[in-house]
């Protein structure tokens, strides 16, 4: 009776977690078709970056201080789409630049391949081996506290002078590692019962690709020659 009961429980929590991760699928590339579409339009207003700075800004607000107390109801799902809705426009400045440059449009392309590509491939190789990475949990977020303290950093020397071209490839590289890390980290805990809630799942996925994405975007600007 026991053994049965264990074996009901293990396909009982098999099933579930199977339900999170398809609803997280799901939303993640409902969200992400939603940043395209704001984010073309950005481009066709021809939002400017101050604006694209404030809707950064109030997209972190809703994850910080809004979706925590709805992401267990449907308000949560508003909550998601306004977030990720406010961080595409907000990427439309960014676009229109590189697209203006001579070989724009195929730097653009390699970002969003190369994005595509290590998300699949390190998703596919979460869910086919369901190897956990929860130990990486305190590298990733010390990575995170570094690189926030040195954007901060070239911030305030760019306010005097300083030339800190090189400085911001760097932490892009590094952010490029962090976010694949976070990939990995985010859909173990998935696959591994970690994470139950699939919008706080989506969200986390949906950064890390935003930010791998900007990450790429700027490394190969700047080695395509023309930043």
């Amino acid at each position: 009776m026991q053994e049965l009961y264990t074996q009901t429980q293990t396909a009982s929590r098999g099933l579930e977690i199977n339900k999170v991760l398809r609803n997280t699928y799901i939303l993640l590339s409902a969200t992400l078709a939603f940043s395209a579409v704001t984010c073309g339009i950005a481009m066709a207003v021809g939002l400017g970056r101050g604006t694209a700075l404030i809707m950064s800004l109030a997209a972190l607000g809703l994850i910080w201080f809004v979706l925590p107390r709805t992401a267990n109801s449907e308000k949560g799902l508003l909550v998601v789409f306004a977030f990720t809705g406010l961080l595409g426009a907000s990427l439309g400045p960014t676009l229109s630049y590189y697209l203006g440059m001579a070989n724009g449009s195929q730097i653009v392309l390699q970002a969003l391949g190369g994005t595509a590509l290590v998300f699949f491939a390190l998703s596919g190789y979460v869910l086919t081996t369901r190897k956990d990475f929860s130990f990486m949990r305190g590298f990733l977020v010390t990575g995170l506290i570094v690189v926030l303290l040195a954007l901060v950093g070239t911030f305030v020397a760019g306010l005097f002078g300083v030339n800190i071209s090189g400085i911001h490839l760097a932490i892009s590289a590094a952010i490029v590692f962090l976010m694949s890390g976070f990939i990995l980290y985010d859909t173990s805990r998935i696959v591994n019962g970690g994470e139950t809630n699939y919008i706080m799942a989506t969200v986390g996925l949906y950064l890390s690709i935003y930010n791998l994405f900007a990450a790429l975007l700027h490394l190969l600007g700047a080695f395509g020659g023309d930043e």
